[in-house]
């Protein structure tokens, strides 16, 4: 980012924290159960994926248990596909606001990406249970999740501020992503190991970002696997360039977004 959008951006960060904090308020409003769908979303599912690729089909785990092992790369996904789905829509659900008012665009995909930290930290408290019922001692890597969120986010808003500039000229992103987002379930680690995935063909696993980075997640929990550390380094180096890339086509396109949305 350079500096005069930075110096637009702290102009406007009240602005960032309105939108964010409305955002966390309408996800759950008028709902009967409230925040209470962060824990149940990820604890669900995680039951699910345990009962059907863990017992019946008796998919490896790197001897990690199953619900630790599901939870784990569950709470990075589920942010990540969530951030990616709401912030795609960012400028057209607020197509009101850009053509009457100026601000940095880029607040609306951004906002959006700091607000679902919350389901995130909350879904982190059910994870700390999940790890004192299976009697995991607390271990130095689990600092590390601290700081794979910062590459997680970067990933989520470099993609989110791509799919939100195309879905303002575009409008089939809107239909096109629910696709994209069952596709990559399927080609991201989640419900697998990396292990399990043949050497020669590693390299293919690697070009996707979520890769690396759900798989230190995963291992910094249980000290059985160690960190794939080039693996996470290569996902570092894509996720830089997927950053790059959103949002230098964001600013490109921003001066014709109230013009066309």
């Amino acid at each position: 980012m350079n500096r005069e959008l930075l110096r637009e951006f702290w102009k406007y960060r009240e602005l960032f924290y309105f939108l964010a904090w409305r955002d966390i308020k309408v996800r759950y409003k008028q709902t009967a159960l409230g925040v209470a769908w962060a824990i149940l979303q990820p604890f669900l599912t995680m039951i699910v994926f345990t009962l059907l690729f863990g017992r019946l089909a008796k998919m490896p785990s790197d001897g990690i248990p199953y619900p630790i092992f599901y939870f784990g790369a569950l709470l990075p996904w589920m942010y990540f596909s969530a951030t990616m789905t709401n912030s795609s829509n960012s400028l057209v659900a607020n197509a009101s606001l850009i053509t009457k008012v100026y601000f940095p665009r880029i607040i609306l995909p951004s906002s959006l990406a700091i607000s679902g930290l919350v389901d995130f930290s909350i879904g982190c408290v059910l994870l700390l249970g999940t790890l004192a019922y299976y009697g995991v001692t607390p271990e130095w890597a689990w600092l590390m999740w601290p700081v794979l969120l910062v590459p997680l986010v970067v990933l989520a808003l470099g993609v989110s501020m791509l799919l939100a500039a195309l879905n303002v000229r575009y409008r089939d992103v809107k239909y096109a992503l629910p696709f994209l987002i069952q596709l990559l379930l399927f080609v991201t680690p989640v419900i697998y190991p990396t292990s399990i995935v043949p050497e020669r063909y590693r390299f293919i696993l690697a070009l996707n970002p979520l890769s690396g980075i759900i798989d230190a997640f995963r291992s910094s929990l249980v000290p059985v696997k160690p960190i794939d550390w080039q693996l996470l380094a290569f996902s570092l180096v894509v996720i830089l360039a997927i950053f790059s890339l959103g949002f230098t086509y964001f600013r490109r396109t921003e001066r014709t977004f109230a013009d066309i949305v």
